[in-house]
């Protein structure tokens, strides 16, 4: 873990250090979660998901919805038919 020291600026400001950010593969836009309390601040990246991990996430939470579905009998006509 590699720590160095920086500097608030007036606005409350700081610059995550740039061999930090590389290791962190952080660039410009980069999402964190803030942490703090009393003399300590945690700040965590937050991932977002890519388009093609969504569509496969949504497939899979289709693909278990279907098989519930065809168990208790319910076609997609049915589903249609509300």
């Amino acid at each position: 873990m590699n720590v160095e020291t920086v500097r608030m600026s007036s606005k409350g400001q700081i610059v995550i250090p740039q061999d930090i950010r590389e290791g962190l593969n952080a660039g410009e836009g980069t999402v964190f979660a803030v942490a703090g309390s009393k003399d300590t601040v945690i700040l965590k990246k937050i991932s977002t998901p890519s388009k093609d991990d969504l569509i496969k996430s949504l497939g899979a939470i289709a693909k278990i919805a279907k098989a519930k579905l065809e168990k208790k009998g319910i076609s997609e006509k049915d589903l249609q038919a509300m």
